[in-house]
């Protein structure tokens, strides 16, 4: 699964036009390896590790580009800020996101798939739908904790 994901992102770089470095490579792994949301900061801590030389803007950069790209999708957590983690390009679905835990889980359901009053011939061509919410876990923790 992890090798999937670097060769998903080091693919979608390819396609942009992207010279393939070893820097771009290691941000693929360092999301490949994490199981959540990464923020610029945290990839960035990585990042300088093995390149100290690394700016926090050319990091940041790279995340945006990425996201634009696909090959990471972003999500703002009202208390975390802008996240980033690995796209999940296999099929179209949404999520549903934990604000205390930040555990994800993904439903197949679209709401974009009803029938849309929208004004001014408006045309998507694409959408996201996170909820933001409490997982069962933290609510039963903050049960017994009471």
């Amino acid at each position: 699964m992890a090798d999937n994901m670097v060769k998903q992102m080091i693919d979608v770089m390819s396609k942009s036009g992207w010279r393939i470095t070893e820097q771009r490579r290691m941000l693929a792994e360092i999301f490949s390896k994490s199981e959540g949301y990464l923020s610029p900061k945290d990839v960035y801590d990585q990042m300088s590790v093995s390149y100290p030389s690394v700016s926090f803007d050319t990091v940041y950069r790279n995340l945006r580009l990425l996201s634009e790209m696909g090959a990471l999708e972003q999500f703002y957590f009202m208390d975390g800020g802008l996240k980033f983690r690995g796209s999940c390009s296999n099929h179209h679905h949404h999520h549903l996101i934990c604000i205390n835990c930040e555990k994800t889980l993904t439903f197949e359901y679209c709401p974009m798939e009803q029938k849309l009053e929208l004004p001014g011939d408006f045309k998507i061509v694409n959408h996201r739908f996170e909820v933001y919410g409490i997982c069962e876990s933290c609510q039963q923790e903050a049960a017994s904790a009471n």
